[in-house]
């Protein structure tokens, strides 16, 4: 099949995978620690082209938004920090991440809307235990001090350091829900020097509205135009197909 038509199809479906990147951005735009989704576009080499239409055709039938040419990953920039007095209420001013415990294994996080379940573990929202360096983190009281790297003391008795750890490619992590990540590659714990952790702090979400609103319609301009190549070449191929039979 012709090529043109193949990147055109394939370029429109790219700009459908930017549209759905922004409209999850802007629904959470309030969710505490997001981290935005963006397009990388992988550009084919010319070899390539003779295999646009296939993928295009392929992404079209399955109702698919992105193709193997369209890639995304996380933009891995801090969110600002805002002041919640809370003493569970955990965030981040450096890199990394907590770890938490979940049903299916170890899952990582920057949310730190923190809390005590009845056995006097600290948990997330949904109830799982977040990770010390000696395993999970028990209170006896709702009021621990916790200071720049971790350390955690109730009632004046040291308990445990919070476990942060970094992935070499963090804006490659894979999202599993409830702001949870899969593990990553390359793992390792962060040292003290390299942990700023801030109690009675939350990260907020680093999605700005009015970047998403042009991402927005950056995407939906360049559909349009993709729209009216493709209408315009089909017209062409008409054309030329009509004068031929005439002759």
């Amino acid at each position: 099949m012709d090529e043109v038509l193949g990147v055109a199809m394939l370029s429109m479906h790219r700009d459908m995978a930017r549209v759905n990147q922004v409209a999850m951005n802007l629904s959470n735009a309030l969710t505490p620690a997001y981290k935005r989704e963006v397009s990388t576009a992988a550009v084919p080499g010319a070899q390539a082209f003779g295999s646009l239409w296939d993928a295009g055709m392929a992404a079209s039938m399955t109702g698919a938004t992105g193709t193997a040419a369209t890639q995304s990953q996380l933009d891995m920039s801090a969110g600002t920090l805002k002041s919640t007095g809370q003493p569970l209420d955990l965030a981040l001013a450096s890199s990394g991440f907590f770890e938490v415990q979940t049903e299916k294994g170890p899952a990582y996080t920057r949310q730190g809307n923190f809390r005590l379940d009845q056995r006097g573990r600290i948990v997330t929202a949904q109830g799982y235990p977040l990770m010390g360096k000696g395993g999970e983190i028990q209170l006896n009281t709702a009021q621990p001090a916790i200071d720049v790297y971790g350390n955690i003391t109730d009632k004046q008795k040291p308990v445990a350091q919070i476990k942060v750890v970094q992935f070499e490619h963090a804006e490659r992590l894979q999202r599993i829900g409830e702001g949870l990540y899969a593990e990553g590659s390359e793992m390792r714990q962060l040292p003290d020097a390299e942990v700023q952790l801030r109690q009675g702090f939350l990260e907020n979400a680093n999605v700005s509205s009015a970047r998403e609103m042009m991402e927005l319609m950056q995407a939906m301009r360049h559909f349009e135009s993709m729209q009216k190549v493709t209408q315009g070449y089909d017209d062409m191929i008409g054309s030329a197909i009509r004068k031929l039979g005439e002759m």
